[in-house]
């Protein structure tokens, strides 16, 4: 996978915006950043929620490892070279429902029934 595939996956999902974020490039619901790719775009910083980053820690280590701020666990850095396509998707769309929306999360719901 590439930073395409993964720009690709973001921006699919509703309302969502890239802009940058310093050299970063960043993918936003609404103004509220939910992933970020530093410059070299070999990685992916997807801002999850803990039960979410754990899980994904402990299944797939070969290619996700914590994101610190400080002393304190961010979200993920994913290799993205490394990473399985359906994984960084569900992580993804994880991370973008963190930062919607209530109301555009039920309306997402409605059209996936």
């Amino acid at each position: 996978m590439d930073f395409r595939a993964i720009r690709t996956q973001a921006l699919s999902l509703p309302e969502v915006t890239e802009e940058p974020h310093f050299d970063y490039a960043s993918f936003r619901i609404r103004g509220k950043i939910f992933m970020t790719v530093p410059p070299d775009e070999m990685h992916a910083h997807i801002f999850v929620a803990e039960q979410d980053w754990e899980l994904a820690l402990a299944m797939y280590p070969e290619f996700i490892e914590k994101l610190m701020w400080g002393k304190r666990v961010a979200g993920l850095r994913v290799v993205v070279a490394k990473e399985k396509p359906a994984v960084i998707g569900g992580l993804i769309r994880k991370a973008w429902e963190n930062k919607a929306p209530k109301r555009l999360l039920a309306a997402s719901a409605d059209r996936v029934k």
